[in-house]
């Protein structure tokens, strides 16, 4: 049962009430009002504006510099979102979004791209002025905020309102240590195994014996090529056998992935986020392989957890070769696992109650596409 009376801590990242009060104290901005569903247990959607910018090139302002004067020198053409618009495979655009931020000094916010977002091979992040990293937003920032968004695998259908990534934000310095991992791993199951790898984060690795685990079952899938557009706003409108090819496995207990192809795997951990926490999985060691794995590396609290519906729910993995083709192997190790604690349990907990739409998921698509 979920204890809502615990005091609050004084660091850690904000749950849902937290977000509602920096709505209603105008720390966060909002030029149209908010949708129902925008708010999640620890994050809170971005929607687009009303104006796509297609530039030239990914950029960063840097210190003391404004995106809009950046916009000015790179813009190749605008194009007007309040209907709806096609944003091509290839192109770097850049949208100022709805929401805004005029932070206090003791919290800082960071962003990411939403779990249907990352599983459509969008590549999106978000961009603050004077930043000099991107989804990463500086305590006491006051300021507009823009998503740069390049569709690498299928173009898409957005429009003004729609959501492709999240904010989260956080009350001083959160910080984890491996020592508070091996607790919760005691405590919680972070994930399904009985020896975790423990070390700057909390292993993930991937599945590739298949559904019925004798090597035989389906693996994954890879991404087609020249497909027709997806709808970011319209769950269950794509076949997906328009868009993806199913990978089966024959008892090898490995996959060779092609350079620069898209694939959706799945780990062979489950994983478990507790409601008192959220989890992020880290930037992958490129010494140990050329690829990159979950572009959507945010767990809300809940993620899951047994008592919200999601008892097995495996991470779903995103994966590119870069380069050269790479040789997975059954069990490899792609991702580790950081959690962080929340300043106050939430509200709400990632599951059935909210309408999660990736609860209890093994390998598992976006929401976009439906089986024939």
């Amino acid at each position: 049962m979920i204890d809502n009376n615990k005091k609050q801590s004084t660091h850690g990242l904000l749950p849902s009430q937290a977000i509602k009060k920096l709505i209603e104290s105008e720390q966060i901005c909002l030029a149209q009002p908010l949708m129902q569903g925008q708010i999640q247990p620890a994050s809170l959607d971005l929607r687009l504006g009303n104006i796509a910018y297609r530039v030239r090139a990914s950029f960063l302002p840097g210190p003391g510099q404004n995106v809009s004067d950046k916009l000015e020198d790179y813009t190749l053409h605008k194009i007007d979102l309040t209907a709806s618009a096609v944003l091509e495979t290839g192109c770097v655009y850049v949208v100022p979004l709805i929401e805004s931020l005029n932070l206090p000094e003791t919290i800082s916010a960071a962003a990411n791209p939403k779990s249907s977002t990352g599983r459509l091979d969008v590549f999106t992040r978000v961009i603050s002025n004077g930043g000099r990293s991107f989804d990463q937003i500086d305590a006491g920032y006051s300021g507009p905020l823009y998503a740069e968004i390049c569709p690498q695998t299928f173009p898409i259908l957005v429009r003004t309102g729609s959501r492709l990534s999240q904010i989260r934000f956080r009350l001083g310095d959160v910080g984890y240590t491996d020592s508070t991992l091996f607790d919760l791993q005691d405590e919680h199951q972070l994930v399904s195994s009985d020896t975790p790898d423990i070390a700057n984060g909390i292993a993930l690795s991937v599945d590739l014996m298949g559904e019925n685990t004798t090597g035989e079952g389906l693996l994954g899938y890879r991404a087609k090529r020249h497909t027709g557009l997806i709808d970011v706003d319209a769950p269950g409108a794509c076949d997906i056998k328009d868009y993806w090819e199913p990978i089966y496995g024959y008892n090898e207990k490995r996959l060779i992935l092609d350079p620069d192809e898209f694939y959706i795997l799945a780990s062979k951990e489950a994983v478990h986020v507790p409601p008192t926490h959220a989890a992020e999985m880290v930037p992958f060691n490129p010494l140990v392989g050329e690829f990159r794995v979950h572009y959507a590396g945010f767990f809300d609290p809940g993620f899951g957890h047994d008592s919200a519906g999601g008892a097995g729910s495996k991470g779903v993995l995103e994966v590119r070769s870069h380069k050269v083709p790479f040789i997975l192997e059954d069990g490899q190790i792609i991702g580790r696992l950081i959690y962080e604690k929340l300043t106050e349990m939430p509200e709400l907990v990632y599951g059935k109650t909210i309408s999660s739409n990736y609860q209890a998921q093994g390998l598992k698509l976006s929401k976009h596409f439906r089986s024939s």
